[in-house]
């Protein structure tokens, strides 16, 4: 059948109209704060790829090991396992290919098991943020830490910048801080926030923070520190995980992924101008979700890791830190060298 001239010149027409709505729709809500406050060259320098672990001197170092007195080892890594709460459409999945995976000829009959892991690796459960896992759309392109955009440096085959590798090579061996904001309220845990007020109960303020560290009678937060909120939300994952129900697994799921409790964006610019060198928490994702502007989504990510190159690392395990009321450690920590990761999965370790 043949086609009107006259109709395939409207099909065109059409595709013109709904190609250029698209792309202003697209550049219409492309955010220019970070070319409008020229948030590159970084502090330190235009080159660097690892942000903050830069306050991390070697004197830093030496301080962190006076903290330990007792020479006890706290873990603070979840379990990694298929049905644990996961953002998203993320997933881990472990199989042993083989049981026995394989055997090595000899007298001695030696045999060994492997395992193979299928998932967003850096990105699923105690999860360490690089400084390629956030940018920001800009008119310009997809804006990443220090200018660096991703057009430019990123493949589906790892990014050729700010690969998590890059601060694997240097590691958190500095002072751990652990703000209990959830016995600072004087409450079990936090609520998730209802994103209908900058005073919902489960934003972290300023004041909470400052409260807590008097309360826990410590030293202020200081430069190169790790800043770790304790904020209750982890008992929807806690220790008791494999023996609950698939029901009761299923509900705790649901309300561990709905949103969470932690510091809106006034506390992150606080911790910021801190200069501190890593944030965590015992959460999905550290900051308020919804935050104090629910049009603003994880803004405190944006605010750490694309302005000031501050890491984040998640779903932390604090409870034997809490039940030996330790509030100040030694915190070691190394990403894994993936190259070109945006990334790592791990289990930091506290010394006190």
């Amino acid at each position: 059948m043949k086609i009107p001239n006259y109709f395939k010149f409207t099909i065109i027409l059409l595709f013109f109209i709904l190609s250029t709505l698209c792309n202003f729709s697209f550049s219409s809500i492309a955010d220019e704060l970070p070319l409008k406050e020229r948030w590159s060259p970084s502090v330190f320098g235009k080159n660097d790829e690892v942000g903050s672990v830069n306050w991390i001197s070697n004197k830093k170092v030496l301080e962190s090991l006076k903290l330990v007195k007792k020479g006890k080892v706290a873990t603070l890594g979840k379990v990694y396992q298929s049905d644990a709460p996961v953002f998203g459409k993320r997933n881990w999945k472990l199989t042993i290919p083989g049981l026995p995976t394989g055997k090595v000829p000899g007298k001695n009959d030696m045999i060994y098991n492997d395992e193979y892991v299928m998932a967003e690796l850096g990105q699923v459960g105690t999860q360490f943020d690089g400084l390629g896992h956030i940018g920001v759309n800009t008119s310009q392109g997809n804006y990443f830490y220090n200018g660096n955009f991703l057009e430019d440096f990123g493949t589906s085959y790892g990014l050729n910048k700010l690969g998590v590798e890059k601060i694997g090579e240097l590691g958190y061996v500095t002072r751990g801080v652990l703000l209990d904001i959830a016995s600072y309220r004087g409450v079990e845990r936090l609520p998730v926030p209802q994103g209908k007020s900058k005073n919902d109960p489960g934003i972290i303020t300023i004041n909470d923070i400052k409260g807590a560290i008097k309360k826990q009678k410590i030293a202020p937060i200081k430069q190169g520190d790790v800043v770790i909120f304790h904020t209750g939300h982890s008992k929807y994952w806690g220790k008791n995980w494999d023996s609950l129900s698939a029901e009761e697994k299923d509900k705790n799921r649901q309300i561990f992924n709905s949103g969470e409790p932690g510091p809106g964006i006034s506390s992150c610019r606080y911790l910021s101008s801190l200069k501190i060198a890593m944030v965590g928490s015992d959460s999905w994702g550290t900051e308020a979700a919804p935050g104090e502007d629910i049009n603003r989504p994880f803004d405190c990510h944006i605010e750490w890791m694309v302005k000031q190159g501050i890491t984040n690392i998640e779903n932390l395990d604090v409870s034997q830190l809490i039940e030996d009321n330790v509030y100040e450690f030694m915190f070691v920590f190394a990403p894994l060298k993936m190259k070109g990761a945006t990334g790592s999965p791990g289990n930091p370790i506290a010394i006190y």
